[in-house]
């Protein structure tokens, strides 16, 4: 069975937002306020990019399951095929909602009132059934405490999850870079609550793809980038070379990054 990218296709219960379709920057300052007073500004990125991180792997998954249903007759009959072929999808998710036909992000939105407990389990196990995704979206236990008091109590964190699930995130939906875009849009806004500057952790995309179409990358061209921080410039690169040939290419691009957690949050999930 073909993977291919997921068209208009009907989507499952759940998965439509409730809203109008926001912008990508009015959609992240909407998570970023249902948090907002619960950690210093700044910080906001470490709650917020793991679940923007798992909403699109939610949504690419069921744009992948809703293609096999096509060719098998239903949902039901396609999360039984990924789970004995896990090759069938980019990366797979071991959730699956009591209605099949529900979204899969749907079992992270109707957590228990204590979502913070069952939250960091489910992350943790995606993780664990995707080696690359390790150190990227489980990264933050968010039932954590200081002082035994909750980093994030429970009713802000299921405020953010509602907030998240206000875009779909699929193949069709956003560009493929949404979780750095999402990054470099956090690090700007909030820079000014920051000890460093924004510059330090990011280029800012004007400068990035200034600087990609002064490389002009080729095909089978491979880009060394030794402060890549979130990874902005490589995209970029990228994303001017399919411009260029009108298709998607393959490209080599290494990094020897200090910080490797700012560096995993361009983990491919496209």
């Amino acid at each position: 069975m073909r993977q291919q990218d997921a068209t208009n296709e009907e989507f499952p219960k759940e998965q439509m937002p409730d809203t109008p379709d926001k912008s990508l920057e009015s959609w992240i300052w909407d998570a970023a306020c249902s948090i907002r007073g619960a950690k210093d500004a700044p910080k906001y990125k470490e709650f917020i990019l793991p679940l923007i991180f798992a909403k699109r792997l939610c949504d690419v998954f069921d744009d992948e399951l809703n293609r096999i249903a096509k060719e098998v007759g239903s949902r039901a009959k396609a999360f039984k095929l990924v789970k004995h072929d896990k090759r069938l999808v980019r990366f797979y998710l071991p959730l699956e909602p009591k209605n099949p036909d529900d979204a899969v992000s749907s079992l992270i939105r109707t957590l228990s009132d204590t979502i913070g407990e069952p939250l960091t389990p489910h992350l943790r196990a995606i993780a664990d059934a995707n080696p690359l995704l390790k150190g990227i979206i489980d990264r933050v236990d968010f039932n954590a405490t200081t002082h035994g008091v909750r980093d994030l109590d429970d009713d802000r964190l299921s405020n953010l999850v509602e907030a998240i699930s206000a875009k779909r995130l699929g193949l069709a939906d956003v560009e493929p870079d949404i979780i750095g875009r999402s990054y470099e849009y956090l690090i700007r806004k909030f820079a000014e609550g920051s000890v460093s500057s924004a510059g330090e952790f990011y280029t800012p995309t004007e400068v990035g793809f200034v600087i990609a179409r002064i490389i002009n990358p080729e095909p089978g061209m491979e880009i060394y980038d030794p402060f890549c921080g979130s990874a902005g410039l490589l995209v970029k690169c990228e994303i001017v070379l399919d411009e260029k040939l009108g298709a998607r290419t393959a490209m080599s691009a290494r990094s020897k990054d200090s910080k490797p957690a700012d560096k995993a949050v361009r983990a491919p999930a496209e």
